[in-house]
């Protein structure tokens, strides 16, 4: 099998973006809206202070994303949270452990970041095991979070102290 590749977002990987996140098996579980459009994706990878693009690629093709954002304020700039997605035909393959230990070395070892935090759907086995192999802890739970597919879905909130 091919080693998965971390690099930093490109213009070009908009495309690749807008479509892994258009299936289902990724939009349901995050805050993505069904059929994303490609000036949204376009905007979305452009460089922005305190944001981070990371791409996991297979191949050459993208197959995961995760986006870095650290806090602004002053008080709060020793934190930053993230979203990552996975393309639903290699999840489980290690795409996502891959996204998660190049963030971790970057909050960790170059950006100065003490704290990460993250929401994931209380459902969202997989993630949530993801996430607690990489030392981050419930800290609470948010009730009717955010719609999806016509119901409220119930969020953890989890955070990384380093």
């Amino acid at each position: 099998m091919s080693e998965i590749v971390i690099r930093h977002v490109e213009a070009a990987d908009a495309e690749a973006l807008r479509l892994l996140n258009a299936h289902p098996g990724v939009y349901h579980d995050t805050l993505q809206l069904p059929h994303p459009a490609m000036d949204m994706w376009k905007e979305r990878v452009m460089q922005k202070p305190g944001r981070r693009h990371l791409v996991a690629c297979l191949d050459g093709q993208v197959i995961g994303h995760l986006v870095l954002d650290v806090m602004e304020n002053p008080r709060r700039s020793h934190v930053a949270t993230f979203g990552i997605g996975v393309s639903a035909e290699v999840q489980g393959r290690g795409a996502g452990s891959a996204l998660m230990r190049e963030m971790i070395n970057l909050c960790d070892n170059w950006l100065r970041i003490e704290r990460i935090e993250l929401t994931v759907f209380v459902d969202n086995a997989s993630a949530i095991a993801l996430y607690r192999k990489y030392g981050f802890v419930v800290e609470g739970t948010g009730k009717k979070f955010a719609l999806r597919n016509g119901e409220f879905v119930d969020a953890h909130f989890m955070a990384r102290i380093k």
